[in-house]
């Protein structure tokens, strides 16, 4: 990923955890990560240090309720998703 999409993932990423009331290890685990590596891979994703493969980004979504576009939308585009959702 390039450094603005990987920064715009990682804010919506974030956000979207938050949002639904999701640590980083009680998200890590219901994407079906290891319990023992799920904080860690997730706070690394939120800093942007390792990248999702698709799978790992279409659970995401599942388990967070959200399009998969939601995670690399700007702001304004972000809204507009969600709208549509």
């Amino acid at each position: 990923m390039t450094t603005n999409l990987q920064n715009i993932f990682s804010k919506r990423f974030k956000e979207a955890r938050r949002a639904k009331g999701f640590t980083q290890e009680k998200l890590g685990i219901a994407i079906g990560l290891d319990e023992f590596v799920a904080s860690t891979r997730i706070n690394r994703y939120e800093k942007g240090i390792h990248q999702p493969d698709f799978r790992t980004l279409s659970n995401i979504a599942k388990v967070l309720d959200i399009p998969v576009a939601f995670l690399f939308a700007d702001d304004e585009l972000s809204k507009k998703i969600l709208d549509l959702k």
